[in-house]
């Protein structure tokens, strides 16, 4: 008897499980990502802070401006920060060193006798602001840092009573005569026969009403010691 072979199918394993990794890329699992939020646009702080500054320096020029009898410019490129200290000791108490830039300066001293200064507008100055009649003696100290530093640095101009003096022109600032001066002028004057006091009438006329203010000034003195 024959004994039929049956043949069954091969037994495969069973398939594994699909990858439950998404493909796609928009089914991808990942961090999620915070965007910081932009902030708002505001003008810029240091823009300001500029321009509070450039007001601020206006408003201190206009302020030395104030019983001020000489506004000189003088070259400032070439000092050092050493010098530039050592030249604001040496000045008088009636004497401002500032530094402040050209178009800020002519802001503050437009439309005022002292825009005369204009020519100076140029380069990079600093600005001697006088505040005493004694306008030789108030130069004085400058001159005499220049000799002892050797620093070349000179005046770029200056205005005195409205009048534009330029460089060439301060050796008349720095020669006319101090109030001690006058006075003794004056009084020789009248002590002189009266040829004298036509002499001193005939002296430039800023000379003579610095005399007659002076003279004015004795009297009322006398009179108010009475």
């Amino acid at each position: 008897m024959e004994i039929a072979l049956l043949s069954f199918p091969s037994l495969k394993p069973p398939p594994s499980h699909p990858s439950l990794r998404p493909t796609a890329p928009f089914l991808r699992s990942s961090k999620p990502t915070f965007v910081s939020p932009k902030p708002p646009s505001y003008p810029s702080i240091r823009a300001a802070i500029s321009r509070t500054k450039k007001e601020e320096t206006v408003e201190t020029v206009k302020s030395q401006l104030e019983n001020c009898y000489l506004l000189a410019a003088v070259e400032y490129k070439g000092f050092t920060v050493k010098q530039f200290q050592e030249l604001r000791r040496s000045l008088p108490d009636s004497s401002k060193l500032l530094v402040a830039k050209n178009t800020l300066v002519l802001k503050a001293i437009e439309g005022t006798p002292w825009e005369a200064l204009k020519p100076c507008m140029k380069g990079m100055n600093a600005w001697l602001f006088v505040h005493t009649e004694e306008i030789p003696d108030a130069l004085k100290p400058y001159r005499t840092f220049q000799r002892e530093k050797k620093v070349e640095n000179d005046f770029t101009g200056g205005v005195f009573e409205g009048k534009f003096y330029g460089p060439d022109d301060f050796k008349q600032l720095e020669s006319m005569p101090t109030r001690a001066e006058i006075y003794a002028k004056l009084l020789g004057s009248l002590q002189s026969p009266a040829i004298g006091l036509v002499g001193t009438l005939q002296a430039p006329a800023r000379d003579v009403v610095m005399v007659l203010k002076a003279y004015v000034k004795k009297l009322e003195e006398e009179s108010g010691g009475n």
